[in-house]
């Protein structure tokens, strides 16, 4: 018998799921770039996936959506139905079609989608989409070993593993790792403004957190981590799905009290003042920050000239450490910030991050959190 390799010990499970044998070969060679990820299968239809998942139970999916015999999304009910914790990613050519049904696939039980490029020529030069599906494996699958870092990918770019922790002071929360509350708001105090960050697994958790909000009478201003195509469909689902009206950000669109605004995918949204005075939501289109576009941070950092210490920050489950640094100046603001704990979050980077940074004044399960804030804003 071999020895086990540090791969074969701590490698995260994968099975690869797409009726192209082309792109089944590009994207398992994609994701093995970085050593501590392994393939063990794949599958040509969703109905050779749910007996592959059986089989080899994976610790992570990558599903293709439109496929001969079973389609991907039958295929994910078939699986989540058997097995609730499977952690089932969608990745699909990126339409307005594709992203409704990836909408539903989430609400399904896919922990997050990410968009196939169209080409297999884009898929081998795309260093956003190796990147990408190799953090988002990680993020799901086994923690590395102490002191390993996975190696550069086969382009050189840094691996997934030390992206995460780049260009921020946060670190990504240890496994039941604890962490200090910041003074709970004093008796009475009400928010001028809801401002909500989320990334993976946030689509359901937004449905899940806002429905206690109906009727909110301040602004909020919410920036989930999605492609263009996703956020105005998304903005029309929150309001479906939890009665608060909601609506994805426009140039020069005014902050309405009662209304939630939706950064567009693809670009920042921030807060400023029109010649009238009036605050009002402008798209920025400048650099990534965090490796995300729209990204939490500067939407933050934006409101605090107008909210200050009436801002209501709010950190949903997500990847990464975005917000984290924009909570931070929230916080120096005289603002509150609460999170969602680490139970209810498909991924516990984001509100991890502020959590372990002792930003926060509450933290708790999903449904418990929309309650407490309903307090503060109802």
């Amino acid at each position: 018998m071999n020895t086990p390799t540090p791969t074969d010990t701590h490698a995260t499970r994968v099975m690869v799921v797409d009726d192209s044998a082309v792109i089944r070969g590009m994207i398992t060679r994609i994701i093995e770039s970085d050593p501590y990820i392994k393939v063990v299968t794949t599958a040509a239809n969703g109905e050779l996936a749910v007996q592959g998942y059986a089989e080899y139970k994976p610790d992570v999916v990558i599903m293709d959506i439109e496929m001969p015999v079973m389609d991907g999304i039958t295929a994910l009910g078939h699986i989540i139905g058997k097995f609730p914790d499977a952690k089932i990613i969608m990745c699909s050519t990126l339409t307005l079609e594709n992203a409704e049904i990836s909408l539903k696939a989430m609400s399904i039980g896919a922990v997050d989608y990410i968009p196939k490029p169209t080409s297999t020529t884009e898929i081998n030069k795309s260093s956003d989409f190796h990147n990408s599906i190799i953090q988002l494996i990680r993020s799901f699958g086994k923690p590395l070993p102490a002191g390993a870092e996975a190696k550069a990918i086969a382009s050189k770019q840094p691996s997934a593993a030390q992206n995460l922790q780049q260009k921020s002071k946060f670190v990504l929360p240890p496994a039941g790792a604890t962490f200090a509350l910041r003074p709970a708001p004093p008796a009475g105090w009400k928010p001028r403004l809801l401002a909500i960050g989320s990334s993976t697994g946030g689509p359901q958790a937004l449905f899940d957190f806002l429905k206690p909000l109906k009727g909110i009478k301040i602004p909020v201003v919410i920036t989930q981590h999605m492609p263009p195509t996703f956020t105005g469909l998304l903005a029309q689902h929150i309001t479906t799905n939890t009665g608060v009206p909601c609506v994805e950000a426009a140039e020069g669109m005014p902050l309405m009290a009662g209304r939630a605004h939706l950064a567009k995918g693809g670009l920042h949204m921030l807060a400023k003042k029109n010649e009238a005075g009036q605050i009002i939501l402008t798209l920025n289109d400048g650099p990534a920050e965090n490796f995300c576009k729209p990204a939490v941070d500067p939407m933050l950092r934006s409101l605090i000239p107008f909210y200050a210490r009436d801002i209501l920050t709010v950190i949903l489950t997500g990847m990464g450490t975005d917000g984290a640094l924009g909570c931070e100046d929230v916080v120096n603001a005289g603002g509150i910030v609460v999170a969602q704990d680490q139970s209810t979050s498909v991924v516990w980077g984001m509100p991890g991050a502020v959590s372990m940074a002792g930003l926060c004044s509450t933290v708790l399960p999903l449904k418990e959190l929309g309650a407490y804030v309903a307090q503060k804003v109802l």
